[in-house]
């Protein structure tokens, strides 16, 4: 079976986020390639959303609704429907994730 992925409004302001910062810090070379490497990890979400792992941090907390998988040093956290993958959260890892998380995916 194969699932449909979308993208929060978060989610896709994290990435333009990303984006927009190697661009600025690195080159757009490497802005294009994060960006395409991220999107290549997005769209095999389609076909095998359950390989991603429990966040340790929020298993920590006794919540087992959400997965992730990466890109290091990128983060992409999601949930999983009946049909479809919701792209929550992509952020570098290297983040203080407990705030992040909580400020993020709790308060919804």
């Amino acid at each position: 079976m194969s699932f449909e992925v979308l993208m929060t409004e978060d989610a896709a302001r994290d990435l333009e986020e990303i984006y927009d910062y190697i661009e600025h810090h690195d080159t757009p070379n490497r802005a294009d390639h994060v960006l395409k490497r991220i999107e290549e990890a997005l769209v095999s979400l389609s076909e095998s959303p359950e390989r991603g792992v429990y966040p340790s941090d929020l298993v920590a907390l006794g919540i087992r609704d959400y997965r992730e998988i990466f890109f290091k040093p990128y983060r992409i956290i999601y949930r999983i429907t009946q049909t479809s993958v919701y792209i929550l959260l992509i952020v570098d890892g290297r983040r203080d994730m407990q705030t992040f998380l909580s400020r993020r995916l709790l308060a919804s």
